[in-house]
């Protein structure tokens, strides 16, 4: 199993739902971490809560949806001096449910692709190099299972992009320790999910991090948080090893 003790780990949008979860998780692991959200008031009690659990952690501020921001927020994490071996691209944006799906605005997918493809685009281009470079690390880019609902097509349409993306890097470190994969909270009662959503946040853990644990060198797999629920970390391991075989 991958060890994080003792590693830096990025992850956006981590001020709230699967990010927040995703955060004392990793904590409890022994992660140091570097927690992005819009604004810095917004991490301000998770950071608290992961730094009484012994590791170090600071946090970034950027709308994902200029890439400018992001740009800096690149370099400001380059300025903390530490290498990034972990990146979890949790942040995500769902701009509105049109159910009048035919008069779909452009800005849906504008504003979508910015915050859901580009973003974390850039954060990967960002961050593989210094993972290959050392030989060792872990991408996981966070999608979604919407399908065949055209009511939500900015987003389920900026997440494949993302899926496409994710694969495609895959190819290239498919068979080293660099490991990037997609990883999907399932339709969970957070912000972004809304009330009428059947899984609790809870139950994406610890599924939403197994592309991390995971140490067989594969990449480009779809790995979906609620088909681990109620399994302890190594159950999740053992399971994305035996039953996830790369897409290449």
């Amino acid at each position: 199993m991958y060890e994080v003790k003792g590693k830096w780990a990025l992850i956006t949008g981590a001020a709230r739902g699967i990010g927040y979860l995703t955060a004392r998780f990793m904590a409890e692991q022994g992660c140091n971490l570097i927690l992005h959200s819009r604004s810095l008031s917004h991490t301000e009690k998770v950071l608290a809560e992961v730094r009484s659990m012994g590791v170090s952690a600071c946090a970034v501020a950027a709308d994902l949806g200029d890439p400018e921001a992001v740009r800096g927020m690149l370099q400001e994490i380059d300025a903390l001096g530490v290498p990034v071996d972990i990146v979890l691209n949790n942040a995500g944006l769902q701009i509105a449910y049109r159910t009048d799906y035919l008069n779909t605005p452009v800005s849906d997918y504008e504003i979508s692709f910015r915050v859901n493809t580009i973003a974390p685009a850039m954060i990967c281009y960002h961050f593989l190099p210094g993972m290959i470079a050392r030989g060792s690390g872990r991408i996981l880019n966070t999608t979604s299972g919407i399908a065949l609902d055209v009511c939500q097509a900015g987003y389920s349409a900026s997440k494949a992009a993302l899926d496409k993306i994710t694969i495609d890097l895959g190819s290239k470190v498919n068979g080293t320790d660099v490991m990037i994969n997609l990883t999907d909270p399932g339709w969970c009662r957070t912000d972004l999910g809304g009330q009428q959503a059947p899984n609790a946040p809870e139950s994406a853990i610890p599924g939403i991090v197994a592309g991390v644990f995971a140490d067989d060198r594969r990449s480009g797999r779809y790995l979906g948080a609620q088909n681990f629920t109620g399994m302890t970390l190594e159950e999740t391991v053992a399971k994305v090893e035996r039953d996830f075989p790369a897409p290449y």
